[in-house]
């Protein structure tokens, strides 16, 4: 994924990037534009300021779509529906709430991708395995909270009401075959996945902004100082040995570094 330079046909590598202040103009164009009394030129502005600011966000897609790189054979159908997500966060998106777009956008690209994903998975199992397995997943889940240690199956089963050997053979079926995204049951017409009975205080939505955003803060950066934040903030490398390496002095390093860390802050 990292070394892909084309998918869907766009070459990531001359994907451009928008400075804070041409996404705010852009925006304000395509909203100007999509007014009620919006004229024919303002609608042809904000038509071309939309497709501007849509390829100037494409960076934005590839960053999250690299989280899904292992769950997906192919990274090109991701990206179409991370697009898609792009698509509608700017159509959704409104400029008297005050938050950046990236804010508003993540949440709204990642929850497009993991429709797609419940909703394109071929593996099949059985509702009544599926809801076993979800309730199994929930009263495991309780009894370690309330006893600090993992329930046996006859633990479970007695909580349950439910045979040792239905259980057993619920997650049996449900191991190494349901994905994150496989639909677990229905209810209102909604989709409930594995993944959304499952808190994961790692990668929550908040932190995939700040990954995505810092990943975008660094590409921002120069070569020599992109190299020297990696040596220093990824590799755990003093000024020295970084020095060392670089073939410069500590204090150029110190320079290049604070430098580097206000660039990044700034766009940050």
């Amino acid at each position: 994924m990292y070394n892909k330079v084309e998918i869907c046909g766009v070459d990531t590598s001359k994907l451009p990037i928008l400075t804070a202040k041409e996404k705010k103009e852009l925006l304000a164009i395509i909203k100007n534009g999509e007014k009620d009394d919006a004229t024919d030129e303002e609608i042809h502005l904000a038509n071309a300021a939309r497709q501007e600011f849509i390829n100037g966000n494409l960076r934005l897609v590839l960053s999250i779509i690299k989280k899904f790189a292992s769950r997906v054979d192919n990274l090109d159908d991701i990206f179409q529906i991370g697009v898609i997500g792009l698509i509608k966060a700017l159509d959704n998106f409104d400029l008297s709430v005050g938050v950046q777009f990236s804010t508003y956008a993540v949440p709204m690209i990642i929850g497009e991708i993991r429709r797609h994903l419940r909703d394109d998975t071929a593996l099949r199992i059985s509702r009544s395995v599926r809801d076993i397995a979800v309730k199994t997943l929930h009263a495991k889940e309780k009894f370690m909270h309330d006893n600090n240690r993992e329930p046996t199956v006859e633990e479970l089963s007695t909580i349950m009401g439910i045979p040792k050997e239905e259980i057993n053979n619920a997650v049996d079926s449900t191991a190494g075959t349901v994905s994150l995204y496989e639909p677990l049951f229905h209810e209102n017409g909604e989709k409930t996945a594995v993944i959304d009975q499952v808190r994961d205080e790692k990668n929550t939505d908040i932190n995939w902004l700040n990954n995505v955003s810092l990943e975008l803060a660094i590409e921002g950066l120069g070569k020599r100082e992109k190299n020297i934040v990696n040596l220093r903030y990824f590799e755990g490398k003093t000024q020295m040995e970084v020095a060392e390496e670089v073939g410069i002095s500590q204090a150029q390093v110190s320079r290049l570094e604070k430098a580097a860390l206000k660039q990044m802050k700034k766009k940050f």
